[in-house]
């Protein structure tokens, strides 16, 4: 049967070999990630709504509305993604040249 306490007390030295240094909230605070999600994923709607209104609706698609919301679905999620990557690289360039 192994030894916890011996396991418990190699956990600790391990730990106390880690030097400290702050936790990914704060970065995640430090980019503003949150505000910048909340951005991107409400252009990525607002962008996926034009979208399927131009290309589905005003031309009166025959296709089944399963199909086109599935496309929208993954149409807001990657713009929403990508425009959240875009905003977040925009706060940590600034954040950078803030420091310097």
């Amino acid at each position: 049967m192994p030894d916890l306490d011996a396991d418990a007390a190699d956990a600790d030295a391990a730990d106390a070999d880690v030097p400290d240094r702050p936790g990914v909230a704060n970065v995640v605070a430090a980019l503003n990630v949150r505000r910048n999600a909340a951005i991107g994923f409400t252009l990525g709607v607002l962008f996926t709504v034009f979208v399927v209104y131009v290309y589905v609706v005003v031309p009166d698609r025959p296709y089944s509305l399963a199909l086109w919301a599935t496309l929208g679905f993954v149409l807001a999620v990657g713009m929403g993604l990508l425009l959240t990557a875009i905003l977040t690289l925009r706060s940590a360039l600034h954040r950078a040249r803030e420091l310097d």
